[in-house]
């Protein structure tokens, strides 16, 4: 069995390289189909892998409490617009005050500014930086990892230390070639003296997010005394079972700060970790139908073209299988030859499409800044479809050759 297999192979080579040029626009046509699906799938990923990453550095089992929901709100047309007060500082202090539920840690924050400029000796850099005031819990409640250095502390906080952290960008730019540690930096004429580097987080849309310092919130409030400043608070809980009841209490325990009556809605927003993933995956799924929907309908076509060309080479070849049907071949035998050559037709436009695919979906993914992954079940997916096309158009010209009779294939001119 082993050898009729091989020995068909080598047939279905032979027979391909006679019709090379009709092969290759096969192929092609498989290709394109299959590149379609691929090249999709391999953007649909490397977009899901960026956001969910991004999004996850919000940090495990936590939600905030910001003006909103969503930063970007679309409203329907007619849709009643309920503007929702700031988040004052006042009111973050009676919050944590307040909200007193076990094994949860509360930070505050806020963005003191996005277009700060930083200097360093006689260094400076563009006015991009962002400056965030924060207290000691906020880089555990938004997944940052200080690398270098240290945390703030409780005590920093307290006594409004002139101490900063640093993202990742700093060391390629303002402080390269330099330990960033114990260095002093300035922002708007106030030093402060670096304590710690955060683990580099990459770029979301072309949106910087390792270029930031991060101060105490008080130093912060006195840099940055802007009116109407809008407060974030964030909560983590520190056992994922626990994050639905603590959602619960900390929105009762805004509601009480706000005094807001039984039969008000919540005029804050409340932002879940895990709704910003779950927002994702649906987001990525209905992608991922689009490019099932876009490669099924090519694919579709491909095997039209596949099925037609076998049926040429039979009506073509009808000589050469009335001569082996005289020398005793089987029909099993003559099917599976042809079929043969319509399995390695389809898997050589499977191969060239996942491979056109991979680096159609890593262009794109290196354009918009994702990062690339490889989408192994697309891949596999692609070859498992190539098989079955292949079957499907193989069949027919397959049985059609091994139906013919040999006497009257011999008469044929």
């Amino acid at each position: 069995m082993i050898g009729l297999v091989k020995e068909n192979i080598k047939i279905a080579l032979g027979s391909i390289r006679t019709q090379l040029l009709r092969t290759i626009l096969t192929v092609m046509i498989i290709a394109i189909g299959i590149m379609a699906l691929v090249g999709i799938l391999t953007v649909v990923s490397a977009l899901s892998y960026t956001l969910a990453k991004d999004f996850a550095s919000m940090g495990a089992n936590t939600f905030t409490i910001n003006q909103y929901k969503d930063v970007s709100r679309r409203h329907r047309r007619n849709e009643r617009q309920q503007v929702n007060p700031i988040i004052s500082y006042p009111e973050t202090q009676a919050f944590k005050e307040k909200f007193n539920y076990p094994m949860t840690t509360t930070s505050i924050s806020f963005t003191a500014t996005t277009t700060a400029e930083v200097k360093y000796e006689n260094q400076k850099t563009d006015p991009e930086v962002q400056v965030v005031g924060v207290d000691e819990n906020f880089t555990g409640n938004s997944g940052l990892e200080v690398i270098k250095g240290r945390n703030f502390t409780g005590f920093d906080i307290a006594n409004n230390n002139p101490v900063c952290i640093l993202g990742a960008d700093f060391e390629k730019k303002l402080l390269a070639d330099v330990n960033p540690l114990d260095k002093t930096i300035a922002v708007r004429g106030t030093k402060f003296k670096v304590i710690g580097v955060l683990k580099e987080e990459g770029s979301t849309f072309g949106n910087s997010q390792d270029l930031r310092v991060l101060i105490p919130i008080q130093i912060g409030r006195s840099m940055f005394s802007a009116p109407n400043i809008n407060y974030t608070v964030s909560v983590m809980a520190h056992k994922k079972e626990l994050l639905n009841s603590t959602v619960d209490n900390a929105t009762i325990t805004m509601r009480k700060v706000r005094k807001l009556s039984p039969i008000k809605e919540n005029n804050f927003g409340i932002s879940r970790s895990d709704d910003l993933i779950n927002r994702i995956v649906e987001f990525t799924d209905y992608l991922d139908i689009s490019a099932w929907v876009i490669g099924v309908i090519t694919i579709f076509g491909s095997s039209i073209a596949l099925m037609n060309i076998m049926l040429v080479s039979v009506t073509e070849r009808t000589r050469e299988i009335g001569t082996r049907k005289a020398l005793g071949a089987k029909r099993s035998t003559i099917a599976f030859q042809f079929f043969m050559e319509t399995l390695v037709i389809g898997q050589l436009g499977g191969l060239v499409g996942t491979s056109l695919g991979i680096l159609i979906g890593f262009g794109f993914a290196s354009l918009l800044e994702f990062d690339f992954v490889i989408p192994w079940l697309a891949i596999i997916w692609a070859f498992i479809v190539c098989f079955i096309v292949a079957i499907i158009s193989g069949s027919y010209p397959a049985i059609k050759a091994s139906k013919l009779d040999p006497i009257e294939a011999l008469r044929y001119e």
